[in-house]
Formats: structure tokens, C-alpha cells, sequence
């Protein structure tokens, strides 16, 4: 079985990331990410920090945003680093607070600044198949599959999950791989035969443990978007040490999506630059 190292792939879209932000930096060009966390949740300050760590080793500024108060307050954050031309790309962390919804925030983040696709504008133009920023672990799925060059084209996928951040979007992206697409979800009937069917399944739901080796088909790729916290350390949707015997790729969690997302916003802040 293949291990998909999210590191490594990370790593490679980086050297692109540093390469195009010198030559933004040669035109007198900082690319700019601002990241407004709107709670004090450990989890979103601890990724928080994983980016801004990452953004200084590849040349993009990133900017935290702290706003404190009711969710009117946060939205005029959000509509401040919005008319900053400096700032070309948004990231809004969750949780968000009591009063706050998804969509709303979302609509407050200009498509072109948009570079996690919160903007239910991002969505849709992604299933017109017009140019917008999709969520970024989405994208991470794609690009992870392209690099391991496992072909979607024609490829039957079982993605379980149908949130808007990771299930709706990656189903979109890979119907544009011209993949055959099935969406699971709590409801569905027979999830394990069904999954069972494909030659890829992408998993996200943060059911710790959910894909056992019975839902693997000899040979598929697996994809693991979910991460959960437990007493033993981060573990995925995947029953890794079942799955292992079966698939025929796998990512790791940690290091398997999470590194490629992140360089992904970093990525799509060095895109949105380009274009401001």
C-alpha cells in the first residue's frame, strides 16, 4: 500500500508559493492573507498559528485578526481587511460565535479575496464551473489524487460526507475530473456496500475510526479529511491499521490533507495577488 504523504506534496506546492511570491515581491507586491479568528477556540488559534508559521517560510504576510464582541463586530473586522487593498486573501476561522452563521460571514468576504470558498458565491460559481477559490480541503483532495496521479477520470467515488466545506465542494471538483460521483451521509442506506464500489473514497465527517477495511475495495485509494482529537493523539475518519491491508493508498492522519490544505490558502493568497 501507497502512503500519500501530505508533507512532501506540501512541500513542492511551497517551492511554487516562494517562487511566485518573489516575483510579486520584484513587482513591489506583498501577498497578504488575513485570518480573522472571531472566538478564542484552542483549535482555531492552534491552526492559526500553523499558517502564519508556514505563510513566513514562503514568503506571503499573514495578518491575525482578534475582533472581540457581538457578531456585528466581527463582521466590520471582516468588512475592514475587505476594502484593504493590501490584504488579497481572507480566511475567517470556526467556530463562530452564538448569532453568527456560515452564510453570513461568507457573504461579507469578496469572491476575489475569498480563498477558502466560505462565499456562497464560491460555491456556486464552482458548480457552473466558473473561476472561483474552492474550500481549500476540498481542493487538497484533488490535488492529492492529481499528485499521486491516481486517475479520476471515469473513476467511481464514494465521498462520505456532504457538509459545504469539504463533501458539497470536492464532489463538484471531482465531477469535473469527469469522475462518477456518489455522496453518502448519515442516511444513507447500505454505506458500506456502497462505498465498497469505488476506486476512491473520500471521507469527512470526523466520525473517529468510521472506514474499516469492509468498506475498502482491494486496491482503492482512500482519502482521510476527518481529524478528531482523542485521548490517544489525532486519528481520522479511517481505520488506518484495518484499511492499510486492503488499500491500495492511503493518506495519514496527521500529515496527510492538513499540510496540503494549508499550503493551498497560501497558495490561492499568491493567485488572488496575481489578479488584484
Amino acid at each position: 500500500m501507497r502512503m500519500l504523504d501530505g508533507r512532501s506534496m506540501a512541500a513542492e506546492i511551497g517551492r511554487y508559493v516562494v517562487d511566485e511570491a518573489e516575483r510579486l515581491a520584484a513587482a513591489g507586491v506583498t501577498p497578504t492573507l488575513a485570518v480573522v479568528l472571531p472566538t478564542a477556540d484552542p483549535a482555531a488559534y492552534s491552526y492559526a498559528e500553523i499558517i502564519e508559521r508556514t505563510a513566513g517560510k514562503v514568503g506571503v504576510r499573514c495578518v491575525l485578526h482578534e475582533p472581540k464582541g457581538e457578531p456585528a463586530a466581527i463582521l466590520d473586522t471582516i468588512d475592514t481587511v475587505a476594502a484593504d487593498p493590501t490584504v488579497h486573501g481572507i480566511i475567517v476561522q470556526t467556530p463562530l460565535p452564538d448569532g453568527l452563521t456560515s452564510r453570513e460571514v461568507g457573504e461579507h468576504i469578496p469572491t476575489a479575496k475569498d480563498v477558502d470558498g466560505m462565499n456562497p458565491s464560491s460555491l456556486g460559481r464552482l458548480a457552473l464551473g466558473l473561476p472561483s477559490f474552492a474550500p481549500a480541503t476540498a481542493a487538497a483532495v484533488v490535488e492529492i489524487l492529481t499528485r499521486a496521479r491516481i486517475p479520476m477520470s471515469g473513476a467511481r467515488v464514494c465521498v462520505i460526507g456532504r457538509g459545504p466545506v469539504v463533501g458539497k465542494p470536492v464532489s463538484l471538483l471531482l465531477l469535473a475530473e469527469d469522475a462518477t460521483v456518489t455522496i453518502c451521509h448519515s442516511r444513507t442506506k447500505g454505506l458500506v456496500s456502497i462505498a465498497h464500489e469505488a476506486d476512491i473514497i473520500v471521507s469527512a465527517t470526523g466520525h473517529p475510526r468510521l472506514v474499516g477495511a469492509g468498506f475498502v475495495r482491494p486496491g482503492a485509494a482512500v482519502i482521510d479529511v476527518g481529524t478528531v482529537v482523542t485521548e490517544t493523539g489525532q486519528v481520522g475518519d479511517v481505520d488506518a491499521a484495518a484499511v492499510s491491508s486492503v488499500a491500495g493508498a492511503l493518506t495519514p492522519v496527521p500529515g496527510g490533507v492538513g499540510p496540503v490544505t494549508t499550503m493551498l490558502l497560501l497558495r490561492n493568497t499568491i493567485r488572488a495577488a496575481r489578479a488584484a
